[in-house]
């Protein structure tokens, strides 16, 4: 296989580049799309693969030369295949634009934007709403009696379509509300995360977790009086405080220097609002590559919990659902080891019709949650992929 990595002069939408049936992260105008498939690899020697691709590369950016894109399942340890792009467009934070081609792969025409249809929507629970709320149950007594710091508790819906849902118009939706969280898709599986897992440019890594949520009304006053209780609340705080500290003790084994954010901060989305926390540092040399912190960081206690494997058991024991890749990691890798990854949430998995897609919310339990608050919280969450599947 050969790859030529060459600037690019056209400045093609990446959303409309990636269309239906493409691959895409991107955030803020910045990432990666991609058409064609060159290869599908197993994660692990994603990076020995793309090395050894003979490459001829005139921009030497982060995400030139050829790239796998793909989705670490929320199962540790369970297998994940990435995809090789035969052709990816790259777009840099200083407005650098490049594209990559594998073995003289024909260049795609950008998608025409979607024209709006109208369709018959509904939409019902996937685990039960009784399910969900004995599983919340079940975890804060587990906290309470001390045999866990944390779990998170997630459940799903369902929304069946009369005709197909566009991938793209979707897309274009996502950008429109959540423009600065990681967009993806891949492989029928669509999302807006505002939670970067795992980025790495040369030694320079970085990591934002969030955990910790309270909605967003529209009304300024009233937002700022939540930020502010979320700020205050000691069960917040508790729930973002396992997350940092896991990120942090599993990086640092790695790192020459790691710092991070004395306090977290208000992280606002469109329709909801998190604790955040910063990191970044400089690894040590040599440095492991982008999928062996993803792998190593995922699933984060604010997708799993902590301890994670008694975290992890009682899930599987009282959740009423397989996840499969939600709550995962979602990215990109180049042969270098550089690249980004966000973790899966705010994700829909769409049926090969496309007259189908499962959505996933969830939430941090501690001691003192409370399960009727707790399914508020994933129907404010659910609102990010739900509007942009069923607005018109």
């Amino acid at each position: 296989m050969r790859a030529v990595t060459r600037v690019f002069d056209e400045d093609i939408d990446l959303n409309d580049f990636a269309g239906e049936d493409g691959f895409l992260f991107v955030r803020d105008g910045i990432g990666l799309a991609g058409r064609g498939v060159a290869a599908r690899i197993e994660a692990d020697a994603a990076v020995q693969f793309l090395k050894a691709i003979e490459c001829d590369d005139s921009v030497g950016l982060a995400g030139c030369g050829p790239i796998a894109m793909g989705v670490l399942p929320f199962k540790p340890g369970a297998s994940a295949k990435l995809i090789v792009p035969a052709v990816t467009i790259g777009k840099g934070p200083d407005g650098q634009r490049w594209i990559t081609i594998i073995d003289n792969a024909e260049i795609p025409s950008p998608a025409a934007r979607p024209v709006p249809a109208a369709a018959d929507f509904s939409v019902r629970p996937g685990v039960e709403i009784a399910t969900y709320l004995a599983a919340v149950a079940a975890a804060r007594d587990a906290v309470r009696a001390g045999q866990l710091d944390k779990a998170v508790i997630a459940r799903d819906i369902v929304v069946t379509s009369s005709e197909p849902i566009n991938v793209h118009a979707v897309l274009l939706r996502l950008r429109a509300s959540f423009g600065s969280s990681y967009r993806y898709s891949i492989d029928g599986f669509l999302g807006a995360s505002p939670e970067l897992l795992i980025g790495l440019d040369g030694a320079t890594v970085s990591s934002h977790p969030l955990a910790g949520t309270t909605p967003r009304t529209g009304d300024p006053a009233t937002d700022a009086r939540l930020a502010a209780e979320l700020l205050a609340s000691p069960k917040n705080q508790i729930e973002h405080r396992v997350v940092i500290d896991v990120v942090h003790d599993t990086l640092l084994p790695w790192a020459s220097y790691l710092d991070w954010e004395p306090e977290p901060s208000i992280v606002a989305v469109a329709n909801v609002q998190h604790l955040g926390t910063r990191m970044q540092g400089q690894l040590s040399q040599p440095s492991p590559d982008v999928v062996t912190l993803a792998k190593a960081l995922s699933p984060t206690p604010a997708l799993g919990g902590h301890p994670q494997q008694a975290a992890l058991d009682l899930i599987e024991r009282v959740e009423g659902f397989r996840r499969g890749r939600y709550g995962g990691a979602v990215g990109w890798v180049d042969a270098r080891g550089n690249g980004t990854w966000a973790v899966a949430i705010r994700c829909a998995e769409f049926s090969q019709d496309r007259r189908q897609a499962r959505l996933f919310a969830g939430g941090g339990i501690v001691a003192d949650s409370e399960p009727l608050a707790e399914l508020a919280e994933t129907q404010a969450k659910f609102q990010a992929m739900l509007s942009a599947i069923i607005r018109p």
